[in-house]
């Protein structure tokens, strides 16, 4: 089944030094966009993530430090990805959990504000788990009924993943091919903050989803206590994460 489009969606696929969202550093990125009229467009970007890559990383990907050296760093990229990204959706394979947090991470990062706000997002894995849980190279074998020889290149994840969705349409009748109606399926919709630290309660209220106010109100806390909010800045959370925390402070408190 075709996908229906009313603008670009940007398949992609990320490699990093690791998992850890605000510590960790993209080295590959690949982004498949298709366009309403079905053109397509891709590009891969190595780069250079400024940290070693631990070699229990390198054995998942295969990108050792040596094949990034000398490479662009993100921040020089960074644009360029903007550019490629913007007016359209995004799509991935657990992207919802991983590369969309940690490209926004790096994005806020090299000094660019992103807003998640701007896309509509459809996470292939999501869509995968609620109807066949499997892995990604068990998907394209359950869906497409090949072999991905190449899994954890992010190319061919990146393809694989877009032939997968399209696989998902045609056997689920369920299913609308829409952006808009797939994003609901597959989108988180109780996170406000894609790391999954601050979540929204039935009334659309921010939560603490973490430490001593877990389920409190977020604005209700940094009322009551201010500092709370200063130690959050200066942690260890994703950057995404502090920006939304600060967004919630400012929409309360400026309201007074």
């Amino acid at each position: 089944m075709k996908l229906e489009l009313y603008r670009p969606i940007c398949f992609f696929d990320i490699e990093a030094t690791g998992i850890n969202i605000g510590k960790d550093r993209i080295i590959e990125i690949s982004i498949l966009k298709i366009y309403p009229n079905e053109n397509k467009e891709n590009k891969t970007w190595l780069i250079f993530p400024g940290i070693p890559i631990p070699p229990q990383s390198t054995a998942i990907h295969g990108i050792k430090d040596e094949d990034v050296e000398g490479k662009l760093e993100f921040k020089d990229v960074a644009h360029h990805i903007l550019k490629m990204i913007a007016n359209s959706d995004l799509a991935g394979y657990n992207s919802n959990r991983f590369d969309i947090p940690i490209l926004a991470e790096e994005m806020l990062r090299a000094g660019i504000s992103f807003d998640i706000k701007k896309h509509r997002t459809i996470d292939v894995q999501v869509i995968f788990h609620k109807k066949e849980p499997r892995t990604l190279s068990a998907a394209y074998q359950y869906y497409c009924k090949k072999d991905l020889r190449k899994a954890h290149s992010s190319k061919a994840d990146t393809f694989a993943t877009y032939e997968i969705l399209l696989a998902q349409l045609e056997k689920y009748n369920d299913l609308k091919n829409d952006v808009k109606s797939l994003n609901q399926f597959s989108y988180q919709k109780n996170i406000a903050d894609l790391a999954g630290f601050i979540k929204i309660d039935e009334k659309g209220n921010e939560i603490f989803n973490f430490g001593k106010y877990k389920g409190q109100k977020v604005y209700e806390i940094f009322e009551r206590d201010p500092n709370y909010y200063g130690w959050i800045q200066n942690s260890d959370f994703p950057l995404y994460t502090k920006k939304v925390f600060t967004g919630v402070k400012l929409r309360k408190f400026n309201k007074k």
